[in-house]
């Protein structure tokens, strides 16, 4: 749980696994009139995941000190909301896959799952299903001759998908832009109880993370869980999208596939 001071310009840690719980994922930079932190209070409060990657925004990274400053800056800098599935952006520029990457998006599962390996292949296929059946142009591919050496170091593969224990997260993924060093899916055990909350389902939602889609409530129609302006509209707001928190005033208790996901990645994409 985050400090009310730092809690003002980050729900970097309000994520998945604490909303099962019952926990608000609702303190955010907008709806709160304490004192901003400074930058080592924020840093100090925010989760350094395994790889070194700090989380942000309850599942998505920044690679280090210099992208974290970055987005402290412009979260407590003056904000100015945009109306309008969104896109991430990097200066301004779609974070997004080249056609020919997006059509082979290549990843192992680690053979460290053990017994739980066969079961994360299988969510895995079903979570990267959910985007390939809305665009022909979306393609994520499994090497399992990779599964025995599955890191990021491994780059016969553009990703891995790797077991961690944390209590931060259930499981969190990467943008079109991180470095290879932390292009990961890196997934809880508590994935396996997350109620309705599906295995497939909770894999969609990072992998909708990895073709460079936001969570959907950071838009001002959600009117909590704001993360930042770096991004860019790609449907009309859908409080229901696979990349909403159902926690953040989501219009569905579940994570599922909607009509407006499948309409955001062939906006981007192509059908």
């Amino acid at each position: 749980m985050l400090s009310s001071k730092t809690s003002r310009i980050s729900v970097g840690v309000a994520c998945l696994v604490a909303a099962i719980a019952g926990a608000s994922a609702s303190a955010v930079a907008a709806e709160s009139d304490t004192a901003v932190p400074s930058y080592q209070e924020f840093k100090a409060s925010t989760y350094q995941d395994v790889d070194g990657a700090y989380v942000v925004n309850g599942d998505e990274i920044v690679s280090g000190n210099k992208q974290l400053k970055e987005f402290y800056d412009k979260v407590v800098a003056p904000q100015s909301m945009h109306d309008g599935l969104i896109v991430n952006t990097v200066g301004g520029v779609d974070d997004k896959w080249s056609a020919s990457q997006v059509a082979n998006l290549t990843y192992c599962v680690s053979t460290k799952f053990g017994t739980r390996h066969d079961d994360i292949v299988a969510a895995m296929a079903t979570g990267g299903g959910l985007w390939e059946a809305a665009s022909s142009k979306v393609n994520f591919v499994y090497v399992p001759a990779q599964d025995g050496k599955c890191t990021t170091r491994n780059k016969n593969v553009l990703f891995s998908v790797e077991p961690v224990q944390t209590t931060q997260y259930i499981a969190r993924a990467f943008f079109p832009s991180s470095p290879k060093s932390q292009r990961n899916v890196l997934v809880d055990d508590s994935i396996w109880s997350s109620g309705s909350w599906t295995p497939g389902d909770v894999l969609g939602h990072e992998l909708g993370h990895t073709l460079g889609f936001r969570h959907e409530h950071t838009r001002p129609e959600s009117g909590t869980c704001f993360e930042d302006n770096n991004w860019r509209p790609l449907t009309p707001y859908d409080s229901s999208s696979i990349m909403h928190y159902p926690q953040c005033n989501g219009g569905s208790a579940n994570l599922k596939f909607q009509a407006s996901d499948a309409e955001g990645v062939r906006a981007l994409y192509g059908s």
